[in-house]
């Protein structure tokens, strides 16, 4: 069977099978709390793969942040330290309905589906030393978090309200 937006809730896998699971359950670092480890959707290496290749085939990170003209607005945020607040609300001003699931692409091997209100909430534990991207199905935005510590959202709207 073929991955497509249709069925990609069929290729959830449980965490333990995640390679990047140690990001949400290492003791060590700031492990999630149960009913937000819950609504993590592991994705396996067909479905992230599935996503990495919409995202190339659409030629959105053609350029940093992402091609040109692909968004009618770009919008961006540097992380500091002791900025968490700001990136949050920052985040949160995106217009993204809580509940909305999006889709996060880490490499080729590596991505998962996350409720927006959660990636608010730990964008920190999501966004590590490498690059992320966020998207939903339509493309009509999509977030960047570069390695080089700015956060990238583009946009097809005027508005705030996605």
């Amino acid at each position: 069977m073929k991955v497509s937006f249709d069925n990609i809730y069929n290729y959830v896998i449980p965490m333990t099978e995640f390679t990047l699971k140690w990001k949400f359950t290492d003791e060590r670092k700031n492990r999630m709390p149960n009913i937000h480890l819950e609504q993590l959707k592991s994705l396996n290496k067909k479905a992230s793969k599935f996503l990495w290749d919409y995202i190339s085939d659409a030629n959105l990170q053609a350029e940093i942040p992402f091609k040109k003209d692909f968004f009618k607005r770009v919008e961006k945020i540097q992380i500091t330290e002791g900025n968490e607040n700001e990136v949050k609300k920052w985040l949160y001003q995106r217009g993204l309905p809580f509940s909305k699931d999006v889709f996060l692409s880490w490499e080729p091997n590596d991505a998962m589906i996350v409720p927006w209100k959660l990636v608010i909430k730990y964008f920190d534990d999501f966004y590590f030393a490498d690059d992320l991207t966020i998207i939903d199905e339509s493309l009509n935005w999509a977030l960047l978090f570069h390695h080089g510590g700015k956060v990238y959202f583009g946009t097809n709207t005027t508005t705030q309200k996605i």
